[in-house]
């Protein structure tokens, strides 16, 4: 079975396993049900199809699959929006695409707008990454709060590649776990929406290689989109930060996202950020070179 179809398998058989009948509103028949949680034929039913094209799907075959079938099939498997759209994009890879409708190519650098987008954001931390977790570009804030994982000096530093390879993330991160468990299902999203991005797939190699926490996440198929939320950290500097965060895509640079993160006025972490701030220009002047003047 080629990779593909491994994929579509295991991602149809680990939602179906999640739902009892009784979540799906069906009777339970028979006291000693040999599988976890849905049988192929209820699946079947639930999503208005015959149980032979179901077993054809979940064996990996989702080649010519319509819209109505695969919504059908969201809703009998209750998947969430991030769940629905991996299935769909599971769908695309095995019905080829004409090429005057291939997906935009994702953009490969920061353009002069983007930077000074960055350099406009002075309260908050804020930057780009790709849809590898790569940081891209950010400001001086977010340089600061994240120099433990800059401290490597591999670039362009990755998030994913600091929260399983390198220790210092399960002091930076409060809530190691759900950090480990959001990256990995965001790159399951990522690799099943662009399937052919070589260095994704290198990406995904390397982590399941090096960690078997990683392998453990992966294996689970789990997606999920990570747009807003609130982040818990702990800053060798300034402490401990309880930061909102909001996720923006840019239409006209497909494949790159702005992260921003604030904190309510006159809280602790408020004023943490006003000391991360002028910990980041005390530490970017130490930086400057003799005879360098800011600005130039």
């Amino acid at each position: 079975m080629d990779h593909h179809r491994v994929q579509v398998r295991e991602f149809l058989t680990s939602r179906r396993a999640r739902i009892t009948p009784e979540q799906a509103g069906l009777p339970a028949y028979g006291g000693n049900r040999r599988v976890a949680g849905l049988r192929r034929e209820e699946v079947a039913l639930l999503a208005g199809m015959s149980i032979d094209y179901y077993v054809r799907m979940e064996r990996g075959n989702l080649a010519g699959a319509s819209d109505a079938v695969l919504d059908n099939l969201a809703r009998a498997l209750q998947l969430d929006d991030a769940e629905r759209a991996h299935l769909f994009d599971l769908a695309r890879a095995a019905t080829p695409t004409p090429a005057r409708r291939r997906r935009a190519k994702p953009a490969t650098g920061i353009t002069p707008g983007l930077r000074q987008l960055l350099d406009i954001i002075t309260d908050g931390p804020a930057w780009i990454r790709n849809a590898r977790h790569d940081m891209l570009a950010a400001n001086h804030l977010a340089r600061a709060l994240y120099a433990p994982m800059l401290a490597d000096p591999r670039r362009p530093a990755n998030s994913a590649r600091f929260i399983y390879l390198d220790p210092a993330a399960r002091e930076f991160f409060e809530d190691w776990d759900r950090a480990a468990d959001d990256i990995a299902a965001m790159l399951r999203s990522e690799a099943g929406h662009n399937p052919h991005d070589r260095q994704l797939i290198e990406l995904i190699g390397e982590l399941s290689t090096r960690s078997e926490e990683f392998r453990t996440r992966w294996a689970a198929h789990n997606v999920r989109f990570h747009r807003t939320g609130h982040k818990n950290l702990h800053h060798p500097e300034v402490g401990r930060l309880e930061l909102d965060f909001e996720a923006m895509e840019f239409p006209a640079h497909p494949g790159l996202t702005l992260l921003v993160y604030t904190a309510p006025a006159d809280t602790p972490t408020a004023d943490a950020l006003r000391l991360l701030s002028t910990w980041a220009a005390t530490l970017e002047r130490s930086e400057q070179p003799a005879g360098h003047t800011p600005g130039e």
